[in-house]
């Protein structure tokens, strides 16, 4: 009964929240197999994480999206989990779960990108290493939406701060401690998600989805799953019946659906406000309309 309740709240859960819980999961199962069956973490992760060797990196090429889902420590796992939770509501209130997931995955590749050419040209990056860890995926979350609504406001303790300084912070806490960190390589990614999630909100607000290729693969892949065996329809058989005198349909009226370009001018209207005020200066009915265009979309 418990694991019935847990999977019917997991389905009707926000996307945010899904990738909460497979990430605790893979964390988890990758720190107690190894525990079960007495061997090296080493043994199941090397598969997963994202390595700059070339042929480990041919021989593996998912791991350019899988080594975001595994994490170094308990500390690591929590941070990142934290910042995605908070920084998913604004997202949600404005953006459908489609391009949530979108930035999330994109932003993980981009930073793993950024991580793999890096050793490869500079040569302050000598060796092979490997990387893990969601922190790439969550600075593109953070920096997209500080970019597109950069003066919504936020709560940090006791301190009333603007999305824009968390990014800010963020971003700068990687730069300055780039040359003195162990973990370059690992800052290097977190970089190039958060420039992802920079150039995504910019090219957006000008009316450029960037991502929108990577929503169709997306949905491809889904309609794989998705599809129903065909089945056999019953034949019918036709009978002819003589034609009787036809009686006029009553007419019904209805409302004028509302164009396109009419709801589009009202949601850009709404983000401009946002933009400008942040997100509590709306009213109830212009959130009612923002969340049912987000759920449309």
């Amino acid at each position: 009964m418990a694991a019935n309740s847990f999977l019917s709240q997991y389905k009707t859960a926000n996307i945010a929240i899904k990738l909460i819980v497979i990430n605790l999961a893979v964390f988890i199962v990758f720190n107690i197999l190894p525990w079960i069956v007495q061997v090296d973490n080493n043994v199941f992760t090397r598969y997963f994480v994202l390595p700059t060797d070339l042929s480990r990196l041919i021989q593996q090429p998912w791991s350019i999206l899988t080594y975001a889902f595994l994490h170094n420590g308990f500390l690591h796992i929590l941070f990142n989990m934290l910042f995605l939770y908070v920084f998913s509501k604004f997202i949600l209130n404005i953006f459908s779960e489609k391009r949530f997931l979108t930035i999330y995955l994109l932003g993980g590749i981009a930073g793993g990108l950024t991580f793999i050419l890096m050793y490869f040209l500079l040569p302050a990056f000598k060796g092979n290493s490997v990387l893990l860890g969601a922190s790439a995926a969550v600075n593109a979350i953070i920096v997209f939406i500080a970019t597109y609504s950069p003066n919504t406001p936020i709560r940090v303790f006791t301190f009333n701060l603007k999305l824009w300084h968390i990014a800010a912070f963020v971003v700068l806490r990687d730069v300055l401690t780039l040359n003195s960190s162990s973990n370059a390589g690992g800052l290097i990614s977190h970089l190039g998600g958060a420039a992802f999630g920079y150039v995504y909100a910019v090219q957006l607000a000008k009316g450029n989805d960037i991502g929108i290729w990577f929503e169709r693969i997306m949905d491809t892949i889904a309609n794989w799953f998705s599809k129903k065996p065909k089945t056999k329809k019953a034949k019918m058989r036709t009978v002819h019946r003589s034609a009787k005198k036809s009686t006029p349909k009553s007419t019904k009226t209805t409302k004028p659906p509302v164009s396109k370009s009419n709801q589009q001018q009202q949601i850009d209207a709404i983000l401009d406000k946002i933009s400008k005020s942040g997100y509590d200066s709306l009213s109830k009915a212009e959130k009612d309309f923002l969340f049912k265009a987000g759920k449309d979309n």
